[in-house]
């Protein structure tokens, strides 16, 4: 049986978005690995230090560390523990978030080098992160891509839309969630009954200072915060549109979420997302912040609705090759 030790955010239990160790953990343990997990300590420095001793304990004793690493401040994260790990001589292998990790490297390229030249391996998840990592001159560089367990989505087949919007992120300012605001007010002055919900956990914004954005503009929103998976998957089904108005990205799995559930997705033109959705095909993509952009184009989808639904088929069809009965083969074949 092989034995990993897994460092990243497990912070679901205190309100955050379920992350990447969360989902992929326990897919692998049901593949007959064992996984240990580090770390679910709320405080930056608790994490760490949990990490940093975890691996001490642990390391030696897995074939390989998995490190989840981000383009902000849990970049150091990923730089002090994969320097443990080479001290202790165990093979590491980074898997890459964050659609400005590019930008990240760029900025700090030695410390990009000591983590990532390194490695076992580094595995992205996303086409635009390996296009913009092999410029970089960065080794060994694997594509697996972010997963679904596909037959837990119900593909929800629409064939009328009406401006019903929800939108799933986590409220901080690298989301964008103002942007949904501005869409709204612009498509509400055809679509008078038109509405928008919102859930996420609440980050780098607080509850309060949405609230108060929410009475700024004055507008039909529903501010949820965080729900379950289940309980948002249970909500999309009273919803028509999927918004996501990020400055920043990877390959959202919220996104991935909504397009094997038939919601047709509108978001901005940034990082990973043209990768993953293909413009007019598998969803809509508009400039970075232009509301403007993103209401016309709804309307659009609202005034022909035969070729939203064909849209979001063919999503459909093409989040159905992310499935882990297809991905955990890639996994495999670079943890045997």
């Amino acid at each position: 049986m092989k034995k990993l030790l897994y460092l990243g955010n497990a912070l679901s239990q205190h309100g955050i978005n379920v992350s990447t160790i969360e989902t992929l953990t326990p897919l692998l343990q049901n593949e007959g690995y064992e996984v240990i997990v580090a770390s679910s300590k709320k405080n930056k420095v608790f994490r760490f230090l949990d990490m940093f001793i975890v691996t001490l304990r642990y390391a030696r004793k897995s074939d390989y560390v998995l490190i989840d690493t981000y383009s902000t401040l849990n970049f150091w994260y990923a730089v002090l523990v994969s320097q443990l790990c080479r001290l202790l001589r165990v093979k590491y292998i980074p898997i890459l978030h964050g659609g400005n990790l590019p930008q990240r490297i760029q900025k700090q390229p030695f410390l990009a080098s000591m983590v990532f030249k390194n490695s076992f391996c580094n595995v992205v998840p996303s086409a635009y992160l390996r296009t913009a990592l092999e410029t970089s001159d960065l080794p060994r560089i694997v594509s697996i891509p972010n997963t679904l367990s596909i037959e837990n989505y119900t593909f929800l087949k629409r064939t009328s839309f009406e401006p019903n919007l929800l939108w799933v992120r986590a409220f901080d300012s690298i989301y964008n969630p103002e942007m949904a605001f501005q869409v709204l007010q612009n498509v509400i002055t055809s679509y008078p009954k038109a509405r928008l919900t919102m859930v996420g956990p609440f980050k780098g914004i607080s509850e309060e200072a949405m609230t108060q954005m929410a009475a700024r503009y004055n507008l039909p929103v529903e501010i949820k915060g965080r729900l379950t998976k289940a309980e948002w998957i249970s909500l999309s089904e009273s919803y028509d549109f999927f918004i996501n108005t990020t400055h920043f990205d990877n390959m959202p799995v919220s996104v991935m979420e909504a397009m094997a559930l038939g919601l047709p997705v509108l978001s901005t033109r940034v990082g990973g997302v043209p990768y993953l959705i293909s413009d007019g095909e598998t969803g809509i993509l508009v400039p970075d912040s232009d509301a403007d952009a993103m209401a016309k184009a709804l309307v659009q989808c609202i005034l022909n609705p035969d070729k939203t639904q064909d849209m979001t088929q063919r999503a459909r069809n093409q989040v159905e090759q992310l499935d882990w009965q297809i991905v955990k083969n890639q996994w495999k074949e670079v943890l045997k």
